[in-house]
């Protein structure tokens, strides 16, 4: 029986959007601070004043559509490792989660964790999170960086490589394309 959280029935919304914040945050983090290039923040605000509901619907959509994919990558990295993803990524996760209260109020922790642990099973976290009803706009900053702190952990696993997270996912879409 499937289910209505099926990856199969999500829509997989505006990845390249959405990896194009994700990484804009990885650089800020990696040159040592919390403030994103100004070029690059220059882009991703007109990029924002352009959008109407529909693209930003799709933002998050591909926000979510990451999530998926690097709990997909983490948890075949985990199987190759003996580890269960969940047990893996999720305490390590909350635990940073409560060390950045301005980001992470305590009432989204659970949100953001549940779309971290639908993915990890296999669901999709944008219908998961549907069936609570919408977004709120306390849930933004919150979705963004739970996106960033997969990728950096990703990033931490393959060595420090800054860039492997933002790879991974070009080369998917990339291998999309050509099918």
């Amino acid at each position: 029986m499937t289910s209505p959280c099926d990856p199969a029935n999500a829509p997989v919304g505006d990845v390249g959007a959405a990896l194009m914040v994700v990484d804009s945050r990885l650089k800020a983090i990696y040159d040592g601070g919390s403030k994103t290039d100004p070029e690059q923040q220059q882009m991703i605000d007109q990029f924002a004043a352009s959008m109407d509901r529909a693209g930003f619907d799709a933002l998050l959509d591909g926000a979510c559509t990451l999530i998926y994919m690097y709990m997909s990558w983490l948890r075949a990295a985990c199987e190759d490792h003996d580890e269960e993803v969940i047990e893996y990524v999720v305490p390590s996760l909350v635990e940073t989660m409560r060390m950045m209260p301005k980001t992470f109020k305590p009432e989204v922790i659970p949100t953001m964790t549940g779309l971290v642990i639908a993915a990890g099973t296999g669901l999709s976290p944008n219908l998961w999170r549907a069936q609570y009803g919408g977004w709120t706009s306390a849930e933004m900053n919150p979705l963004e960086a739970t996106v960033v702190l997969l990728a950096e952990k990703i990033n931490r696993m393959a060595g420090d490589d800054h860039d492997f997270a933002t790879r991974l996912i070009t080369g998917a879409l990339s291998g999309a394309d050509a099918d």
